[in-house]
This record gives C-alpha cells, structure tokens and sequence, in this order.
C-alpha cells in the first residue's frame, strides 16, 4: 500500500510539475567554421532579461513567450548575432562566425581590411609557434611507444524523416531501426560498416626505426559482401589518414594539405588573434586561420596554443572551407586534443575526424567518422629484437580471432548500439528478396568477374575478366574471349587460371592456362601480400609488340580504341615458370625460365639481312617463318612503404607516394630447348613522387636498358608506347608509333606535374569550374650500334626493320632524343581527364602524327 501510495505520489508531482512549465525552445550552437559545439555562449531576449547559457557540447535551452521572436547568441570572440524564429518552434540550431572573420556563403573571408603579415602580432605568434615545434616533436625521443585504439565508421548520411517514409526504409522497417543520430552532425544517419583497429606503434631514433604492430582486427559491414581483401578498409585509411599537424604538410584524401604550424604556414595562411582562454584547466592563446585563397588545399579552423614558453598546440580544430578545390567533400572535420605528461612531453591523446562525402547532387551522401584515442605512452628503451620484424607494419597471426573481452578492454570508445548490432542488420539484409541479384550485379561490375557462389557456399571459381569478352584487332577481327580462374575457396594454396578465345577473320582458337602453388596461405587470389608462389603458364595467343607495357590485360576493351593501325603482330607460344618471393619490406625477387615461339602475323616478316645491298630488301633475301627463345631472367624491385589494395585481376597502388625501384637482367641460351640466340637484356628504372604543399605534385621516372648481344631486332629495346586513346600512365610515350624506334641501348625520363588547379583557382569564372591543371614532358634517347644495325652491318642473323608495302616502319634514332610535351585539364565534371600531347623531335619522318589528345577517366578527391 506504501509503495503505491508513493508512485501515485511521484505521477502527481509530475503532472503539477508539467503543467506548470512554459514552452521551451532549445538548440546547439556550433562555430561556423569547424562545426564545433561551443559553450559559454549567452542566448537571451534582448532588453528582456530571460535567456540562458549554452553547455559544454553547446546545447541551450530558454523558455519562449507570446510575441517573443527573437533571440540574440553572443560571446567574446564571435560575432553577435540575432535571429528569428516562428512561433511554435522547439528546436533552433545557430552557427556563429568567429570575430574578425565573416562568412560569405559559408566562406571565411576576412574583412575588408587589407591583410598584412608585416606588424601582425598574430603572424609573430605563430614564427613563434612554428619556431618551438620541433622541439615538441616525439621523434626527439631516443625511444618512444603507444597504444592506439581507431575506430572508422561508414554512414549513408542525412537520413531525414521524409526519406523514412518512403523507398527501402518504408518497405523494410529494420532499417528504421538502424538509423541513429551523428554525434558530430546531428544529422540522422544509417551505418553500414564499421572497422576497429588496435596497434601497438614503437619508435627508436638511432638507427632510426618505427613499426607499427596490429595487435587486434574487427571489421563488419557491406565490404563482407567482396571477396578481395580488405579494399574497403585499405582505401579508408589511406584516404583519411592519420593527421600530424608538426608535419609541414598534412596527406590526407590522397593529397598534400598545407599545415597550420609548418614551414610555409605564414605565407599560405591568414591567422587572426582571437583571446586567451581555458582549455583543461590551462590557459591557452585561440587562434583561427583560413587560407589565402580558399580553393587552395588547405584548412580554416582554430588553434589553441597553451601560453607559456612551449608554445605547445593544446587543441587544434580543423575543417575544408566551403570552396575548396576538394571534390566530393561536403564537409571535413578534424578535432586534435594534446596533453602534457608528468615527463613534459606533449602527446596526442584524441584525434577525431568526419567527413561528408557527396558523390553528386540527387545521390544519397555518405558519413565516414575516424575516431581516434592514443594512450600508455612510454620512452623507456625497447628491446631490439622488436625493431627486428620484418617490415613497418606487423599484424599478429591472431588480430582478426580476438575475444570480446579483448574488445571491451582495448575499446576506449564505446560501439553504439547500431554499430553492435552490424552484423545483425547485414543479415537481415541479406533476406531481402532480389538482393541476392543486386549484390551479383554491383560485384560484376566492381570487380570486373562473376562468381559461381554465395556467402554460404562462397564462390571456388569466378568468370572474367568481363572486359575482355568481345574485342577486336587486325588479325583477328573480331575477337570472343571466355575467361576465368579459381579462387582460395577451392584451394588456399593451389590457384589454376586461363582464357579460351576465337578469332573471326584468321578462323583461329587461342588459350592461356596457369597452375600456380602458394606458399603462403591466400584468402582468395594469387597475389595477396606478401607474395610466394611458383607458377607455370602456357599460352597461344596474338600480341603487339606493345601489349607487354600495358598495365592492364591485353584484351580490354577500353584500351582497344587506338589511334594508330596496329598491324604488325605475332602468334607467340610461350611457355613460362615463376618464382616470386615478396618480404614485409617492400622487396621482392622474382625469377623466370621462358620457351618462346615467335610467328609474325599481319603486316609484319621477318626478313634475314642477306640481301644485296644491307638493310634493304631484294628477291635474295630469306624470309623467315619464326624465331624460337630460351630465356633465364630475373627482376629485383624494392618500393618501401607501398600500399595497394586487391582486385580479382592485379594489384592497384593505392598511391604512388612510395618510391620504386626495379632491376632486371634477362639471359638468352642458344642450343638450349631450340633457343636460336645468345643475349643479355638489362632494364634499371627508378620512380618517386615529390609534393610541394599547395603547388601539387612532381611524379618522375627514369628508365634505361642495354641489349648487349648481337640480335635480330625483336629482341631489342623497343619505347614504352601507348597505342591508346585512353592515357595509361606516366611515362608512356603516346606519339611513337608500334617499334617506331629500334634500339639497344636507351634511356628516358618522364616528368608529369599536377599543380592541383594552382592557376585556374586565380582565374575568374574558371576557377568556379574547379578545373586543375598538369603539364607533362617525356624524352627518349637511344642509340642502335652498328653491330644490331642492318644498314651498318652485312651479318645475315639480323633481319630487316620491319616493313608496310616496302617501306620501313621502323628508324634508328640520331643524337637528337625524342621529346613530347602534353598539357592537360583534368577534373572536367569531377571525372574527366584531357589531355594534348605534341611531338617535339623527330617530326619529318613520314606519316608520322606530331599531335593529339588522349583521354582518361579520372575521380579523385
């Protein structure tokens, strides 16, 4: 009776309490730059005396009155300001502009007063702050280590009431379910994937050493649904990667942002002195700064630099400005928070970033949260033994099989419990009816192949590539191609692979088949990292000379558009052994035996050079049917810190940042299985990526090789060229013809610079269009000594150049090198790339074509 007495006590209380209680309009105030809630601000009824203070995540809350309208949100350092609102309303969400910056569209501008570097106290506060940074900088250590926790989430974004009520959300309620509100946005979102990642980083100074130890791995979510490896993953982390405001340029979303405190932060930014503040209980100088010109790549945000002789970043708030050159981002945040140990050292302690990406206009947007927390950090000395892994990241044989009480020990950020409950909702997705299809028709087309099973039974052998199906080329007309291969669900070391094609106008079958064992266990394809396998191929196909510098397979369809007649090329039978060993360093080796058959097809003979007259052709020379090689070769590459991710065809570089070396020599048996000739090939090349913060990017690569045999011209050095309208990569000649030049001995360099719109960002108008600029230029210098000459040598192994209606295709270079210069527009509606490319050099050779423009589908950030 007690007890109900005093529930009936507590309902009663309410009531009263409810219906003495005034209307209510509450809200979160955020700075209009960073997105950052802010507390302290006073919202009020001017000239009424009612009003509120807003809390630490920002939020207020006032009592509303009739015929009250309007209230007014100031504090120091922001600009005052008024607004509106209807009656009736309950929720009202104001941003305020710092003080000394407005918002123009959402734009930081300063104000209409000239900006000068020269007499401005906040630029020498920050020589000041930029000048102490180094001295902050963990590497001063002899050792260091952490502990860091990163979780990455993946959101479809702004999910609005109104899109609940219709679509997949109507039809299927569970996703209703799933739907939560964003902590940073407050926008209600859907998420579809997330990843936690729990590493252990060391560091020692001399001889220097870092390594990155993965200790634990939890991934759930749609990139369940493909069978190539952690891409999803892989490509998140690169794109928005970690953030080190010391460095003097910030990579992230695969480009070179300048950063607040470096080395050209005064020239390329405009800082503002706002007040002194407590951050943490420590008394701090705030900072804001936006760039010079905002469609450069860098940040407006705050900092706040304790005030004391250490000049250290106690917290550092960072966003895009809204006319960025930046494509498909929305909006970025980062939020770094610091603190002092007992040692004095400062350390990084919570790095918080979310994006919201916008592929297109009427396409549902994307959320991506990276929430960061580093701790336990210790500068005791490590045990060498740790610094003697192999490679810089190390990831334990157990990362991906740890225990939920593992998770809820290393998980310094509590999951939701949309983020809980992933792989629940990704079932449930899975019993949709049809998804079945929708999943088998987005995987064809993303990973190029189709699968012969599903998640319960997971594919053992996929079709494809697609691409390659139906192509065309001079011999053989039209060409039908059906290919395939098994995957690491048939068997983790075995891997068996080919192609059957026709063609229509030789009436001819072509084939390639491959056996392959991996040493290393492998989830699905043949070249997951780190690489061991031994492999046998045979193959009877038709090839261009060309075909072996393609990046991709010969028989795309896309890279079939060519801008030349190519008819001169080759049945080959080959048969080749593989031995490729790959370390966690980034060095590999990989070893070759190869039995080549080579018949000329087309346009092209081989003719001997036992004519009449030298390297001209008459009734007396022998034409020669084909020509047969026995060949021994290896290739040492080393390209230290390269990330790529794993597609059912190859790998594709997820950036070019590392630099990469190769070295080959290939060995010619004469007498051996039928070899018909003595030879040595050697091919050296070198390719690294410069960044110069906002001014883009500098990619180069050298390459030279010598043939020091006496051979027929098959066997030379042939010009890496592209046939293609479509652009294949940097260092591709596009204006040499098919064995345009023969040599044996070159060297080359190419340079390609992408200024990442530097120039058209000043242009009125263009500017608006968001167009970039790069500008390219290739060279070539090769020399044929007299020994490989047929015009400077009567010796009857050589053949002649090859020949179209008596007439050589082929030249021997002079002492002038061959030069094309190209310049291009790129990000022309976010994803097309043209470019004209004009030949410098060697222009009077006859039908040679001295220009042209090329084409590429390109989207990037």
């Amino acid at each position: 009776m007690k007890r109900l007495y005093n529930i009936t006590l507590i309902l009663l209380l309410l009531l009263f309490a409810s219906a003495g209680a005034s209307a209510q309009i509450r809200g979160v105030i955020t700075d209009s730059l960073t997105h950052e809630p802010l507390m302290y601000i006073t919202v009020q009824y001017e000239g009424k005396g009612v009003g509120g203070i807003s809390n630490a995540d920002g939020e207020y809350q006032v009592e509303t009155r009739k015929g009250w309208n309007e209230l007014t949100f100031s504090a120091i350092g922001y600009i005052t300001k008024k607004v509106k609102f209807a009656p009736g309303t309950k929720v009202l969400n104001v941003a305020l502009a710092p003080a000394d910056v407005m918002l123009s569209e959402v734009v930081v501008k300063p104000k209409k007063e000239k900006y000068s570097r020269k007499n401005n106290p906040a630029v020498e506060f920050m020589k000041k702050v930029i000048e102490h940074k180094k001295a902050l900088k963990l590497e001063e250590n002899d050792f260091y280590q952490y502990q860091k926790y990163e979780k990455m989430k993946m959101s479809i974004n702004d999910v609005t009431p109104e899109k609940m009520e219709k679509g997949i959300y109507k039809k299927f309620s569970f996703f209703k379910d799933q739907v939560e509100v964003s902590p940073k946005t407050n926008k209600m979102i859907l998420p579809i994937s997330i990843k936690e990642t729990a590493s252990r980083t060391i560091y020692r100074k001399s001889p220097k050493s870092e390594k990155t130890i993965i200790e634990g791995m939890n991934s759930n979510g749609i990139e369940e649904f493909f069978n190539t490896g952690d891409m999803l993953g892989t490509i998140l982390t690169d794109v928005f990667s970690d953030v080190n405001i010391y460095d003097d340029d910030i990579r992230l979303l695969q480009r070179r942002f300048v950063s607040p405190i470096g080395r050209g932060a005064i020239s390329f930014y405009k800082f503002y002195l706002m007040d002194t503040l407590m951050v943490d209980k420590q008394e701090c100088v705030h900072l804001t700064f936006v760039p010079q010109n905002p469609q450069d790549f860098g940040f407006t945000g705050h900092l706040y630099v304790v005030k004391d002789s250490t000049y250290a970043v106690k917290k550092a708030v960072m966003n895009l400005p809204k006319k960025t050159g930046v494509n498909f981002v929305e909006n970025l945040d980062i939020v770094q928070q610091f603190e002092q140990l007992p040692d004095s050292n400062w350390v990084l302690t919570d790095d918080d970033m979310t994006v919201e990406l916008a592929l297109m206009k009427g396409i549902q947007g994307l959320e991506v949260q990276r929430t960061t927390k580093y701790s336990d950090y210790k500068f005791d000395e490590i045990e060498p033994r740790l610094f003697r892994l192999k490679g810089s990241v190390i990831k334990e044989a157990n990362m991906l099989a740890k225990s939920d009480e593992y998770w809820a020990k290393v998980r310094q950020v509590p999951l939701t419990k949309k983020e809980s409950s992933m792989d629940v909702f990704m079932n449930r997705i899975e019993q949709i009816p049809g998804f079945k299809y929708v999943i088998f028709g987005a995987k064809a087309l993303i990973e190029n192949f189709v699968e012969t099973g599903s998640k319960k039974h997971p594919s053992k052998f996929d079709f494809g590539p697609i691409n390659t199906m139906i192509t065309s080329n001079y011999v053989n007309g039209t060409r039908f191609r059906l290919s395939g291969m098994t995957t690491g669900n048939l068997h983790p070391h075995w891997s068996f692979s080919g192609y059957g094609a026709y063609g229509t106008r030789d009436k001819k079958w072509f084939y390639s088949g491959q056996a392959a064992y991996s040493f290393n266990k492998r989830e699905y394809v043949l070249w997951e990292f780190p690489k061991h396998y031994l492999a046998f191929q045979y193959t009877y196909d038709v090839m261009s000379p060309m075909d072996k510098y393609l990046a991709t397979d010969k028989d795309n369809m896309f890279v079939g558009w060519k801008w030349t007649t190519v008819d001169q090329m080759s049945y080959m039978r080959d048969a080749t052994l593989t031995y490729e060993l790959e370390t966690n360093t980034g060095f590999s080796v990989k070893a070759m035996a190869r039995h080549r058959n080579d018949q000329p097809a087309g346009m092209l003979q081989y003719w001997k050079n036992n004519g009449t007259t030298p390297g001209e052709w008459d009734e007396k020379n022998t034409l020669v049917h084909d020509i047969t090689t026995t060949e021994l070769g290896v290739t040492l590459r080393y390209s230290p810190g390269e990330t790529f991710v794993n597609t059912k065809q190859r790998r594709v570089p997820v950036s070019l940042d590392a630099p990469t070396f190769t070295l080959s020599h290939t060995v010619g048996l004469k007498g051996v299985l039928g070899g018909e000739y003595n030879f040595n090939l050697t091919e050296a090349s070198i390719r690294k990526r410069f960044w110069f913060g906002s001014w883009g990017k500098l990619d180069v690569t050298a390459r030279a090789g010598a043939q020091w045999n006496t051979v027929p011209f098959p066997l030379l050095n042939l010009p890496m060229a592209n046939l293609s309208y479509i652009t294949q990569n940097n260092e591709s000649f596009n204006l040499i013809d098919n064995m345009e030049f023969l040599n044996d001995r070159y060297a080359s360099l190419a340079l390609s610079y992408d200024m990442n719109g530097k120039l058209f960002n000043r242009i009125p108008l263009i500017k608006k269009l968001k167009w970039r600029e790069m500008f390219r230029i290739r060279g070539m210098w090769g020399t044929l000594t007299d020994r490989n000459n047929p015009y400077k040598s009567s010796n009857p192994d050589l053949f002649l150049f090859p020949m179209r209606d008596g007439v050589p295709t082929s030249h021997v270079m002079g002492k002038t090198p061959y030069i094309e210069a190209s310049v291009g527009i790129y990000n022309i509606f976010k994803l097309l790339h043209i470019e004209y490319v004009r030949r410098l050099t060697y222009t009077d050779i006859p039908g040679v074509k001295k220009g042209g423009v090329r084409f590429m589908i390109l989207m990037i950030f």
